[in-house]
């Protein structure tokens, strides 16, 4: 009786380690991940966030809400951060291996696209 209560113990544990294992090992593996995604995330809402500020500061110079001084110095100011941000998007974009030949062919497919769009609309004016 003793060697079953034993062994029922050894499963027992055995099963609560894979248990844990499995719950907790997400979290260990995926972290580079998150962190990944989070980042490119965090530039992508900052971009939006960005321009839509510098709508509402348009807006608020149209509305004479703020002087014309204080518009230009903070439109420079948002216009350089959204830059800065688009010029980081665009490094990434580049440093990706991209097939230059399958580019260059769908480039060609779609001004082909556009000509015979063009042609079509044309033709029937």
């Amino acid at each position: 009786m003793q060697e079953i209560s034993i062994i029922t113990m050894i499963f027992t544990a055995a099963l609560v380690l894979i248990c844990l294992l499995l719950v907790l090992a997400p979290f260990f593996s995926w972290n580079s991940y998150l962190s990944f995604a989070n980042k490119g995330q965090d530039s992508a809402s900052n971009k939006e966030v960005l321009l839509s500020t510098l709508n509402e500061l348009e807006f608020e110079y149209k509305m004479d809400k703020i002087s014309h001084v204080d518009y230009k110095n903070l439109k420079k100011q948002y216009e350089s951060q959204v830059v800065s941000i688009m010029k980081e998007e665009e490094e990434q974009i580049r440093s990706q291996s991209v097939d230059k030949d399958l580019m260059a062919e769908i480039e060609s497919e779609i001004e082909e696209t556009m000509k015979s769009h063009k042609n079509n609309k044309g033709g029937g004016k």
